[in-house]
């Protein structure tokens, strides 16, 4: 069992060199890699969680080198969990941006760039789940910062290309942080191996402890899209193409979440800056909600719900008791489910509405009936509806704040239910606009055209009656009329908008939410398993004791 550990890395990294080799000319190819190779690492990960429940954390020595000079993975309750959810996203993600591709009929360059890019991209996530140690974590943020790149900046044009600057730019920051944690930590105790240093950080200087961990938490606060340093966020997704703005809303901010769970149960027990933790997630929770309060264009919206969301589950950080751990952790899963099918229904939404902006549409409750369900279930469940999930993982974390008693307990608990009284505001104000008042004057019909780049690249190849909207080049693409909108495509061409949604848009679409559904049907198999992941978290002597006796 343990030999499987590797494989969701290595598969994907396989699979993207035979997806180059077919490249543009075999297409379908090409996607069946992709798919079958997803619900290969799909299957591993369901695997290795239910044997990590069963027998314990898993671990192997690539090249049977010993730490601390080998590569070590590990597979324990947690990184399983986060396997398994991220694979079945992905998977879903991957099928939602193929019928995507099929229905913009693209036969240009960036979708065989796409699969290569999505699969390193799935590649790096794994291996930072089940990441051993420090170097091996940062490998795997960089796989996924390259893959990022590419995927942000498809189509070349020039909002993506500024928006993938900024990403590069922090992310690039970031790293360098990282890198300079890393050194730290090798010169005060000798090895970045995560088992060792669990046990060799106790005897260095406090100081010099505390510096470290300062470090590390503020690199993955980056990632997570943790306030004060998320402002890179509501600029650098919503100009992606929807499957990949899902992906990495639903999936890579948590990335960051799963790397300060790890660190701050593994290397940094004691919870010395739970203080500071619950500071930062009463900011995020107050300022996300407020700024997605103030937006009116959908996928800016969501992303500042995702950065208000963040606050809860270092909420579950910061008190570091078991039931906040376990809470923390099911509301991370959850949120992976939620946060992708909303951003996947924003792009259906523009595909049917002709734009995200939530003031230049209406009238889709009637219109498209599937979408204003696939648009709620996932909106209430955010929201922390009962007895959908999102109400279980907020109650859970609540209920850890109240037992803790402390003062920043108790505001977080305050602050906790006012933010989810302000995401119900924000899903009751999207619904008003774009589903329930009826259709505004200019709403693009079934059939207009939409541009989807530069003008400078897209009118040039239009002729009269393919420019819907004005007509005046000289308009603020932001102050358009629907029609007139720039389409987040995959390939960055023009789009038709349709009446009829694609198939596998909205059946990817609809088993992301069911998924989501499956944490609240499930409710009482899946808060058992996230109990006994934060037990583990906090007893830490089952993950040492696998990692060094091997």
């Amino acid at each position: 069992m343990n030999a499987l550990v590797p494989l969701p890395v290595l598969l994907p990294l396989c699979a993207t060199g035979l997806s180059l080799a077919f490249g543009i000319r075999l297409q379908r190819i090409q996607r069946f890699i992709s798919v079958i190779v997803l619900a290969a690492v799909l299957a591993l990960s369901v695997t290795l969680m239910v044997a990590a429940d069963r027998r314990g954390p898993l671990s192997v020595h690539l090249g049977d080198f010993a730490p601390p000079l080998g590569i070590t993975l590990v597979a324990d309750r947690l990184s399983g969990l986060m396997l398994t959810v991220s694979s079945a996203i992905t998977l879903c993600v991957l099928v939602y941006s193929i019928g995507q591709g099929m229905t913009d009929r693209d036969r240009e360059t960036p979708l065989a760039i796409f699969h290569p890019a999505y699969l390193i991209l799935v590649a790096g996530v794994s291996c930072t789940f089940l990441a051993g140690d420090l170097v091996n974590l940062y490998v795997g943020f960089e796989i996924m910062l390259v893959a990022s790149f590419v995927l942000l900046t498809l189509g070349g044009t020039g909002p993506r290309m500024r928006a993938g600057s900024t990403y590069v730019i922090i992310s690039l920051f970031s790293s360098m942080l990282f890198l300079t944690a890393i050194a730290l930590t090798y010169a005060a105790a000798g090895t970045v191996n995560f088992a060792q240093l669990a046990q060799r950080l106790a005897e260095i200087p406090l100081g010099v402890r505390t510096l470290i961990e300062a470090m590390l938490i503020t690199v993955f606060a980056i990632k997570a899209a943790v306030f004060p340093v998320a402002a890179w966020l509501p600029d650098s997704y919503p100009t992606a193409p929807a499957p990949v703005t899902a992906v990495f809303a639903g999936l890579l901010t948590k990335v960051g979440v799963y790397c300060m769970l790890r660190t701050e149960t593994l290397l940094f027990p004691g919870n010395r800056i739970g203080d500071l933790l619950m500071a930062v997630a009463l900011a995020s929770m107050l300022v996300g909600i407020l700024g997605a309060v103030a937006q009116t264009d959908l996928k800016r919206l969501l992303s500042f719900t995702l950065i208000s969301h963040i606050g809860y589950m270092v909420f579950g950080i910061g008190l570091a008791t078991r039931d906040a751990y376990g809470g923390a952790i099911l509301y991370v899963a959850h949120h992976i489910t939620v946060q992708t099918s909303l951003f996947l229904v924003a792009g259906l939404i523009e595909r049917r509405g002709g734009t995200n902006e939530l003031t230049r549409i209406g009238g889709l409750a009637k219109a498209a009936p599937i979408l204003a369900l696939l648009f709620f279930v996932p909106a209430m469940n955010l929201a922390g509806i009962p007895p959908l999930s999102g109400f279980i993982g907020k109650l859970g974390l609540m209920r850890a704040g109240v037992a803790d008693g402390g003062a920043w307990a108790w505001v977080l608990v305050a602050a906790s239910a006012a933010t989810s009284l302000l995401t119900l505001y924000v899903a009751a104000k999207v619904w008003n606009l774009a589903f329930w008042r009826a259709a505004p004057p200019g709403q693009a019909a079934a059939g207009t055209i939409l541009e989807s780049g530069d003008d400078s690249d897209e009118d040039s190849d239009k002729g009269p009656d393919d420019m819907a909207g004005t007509g005046d080049e000289s308009v603020d693409p932001a102050h358009r009329p629907a029609g007139r909108a720039v389409a987040a495509t995959l390939h960055s061409r023009a789009v038709t908008t349709t009446s009829r949604l694609p198939r596998p848009m909205t059946a990817a679409t609809a088993a992301t939410i069911v998924l989501g559904l499956a944490f609240t049907v499930f409710a009482a198999p899946i808060t058992a398993y996230t109990d006994r992941t934060a037990v583990e978290l906090l007893q830490r002597t089952p993950y040492i004791q696998e990692v060094l006796s091997r």
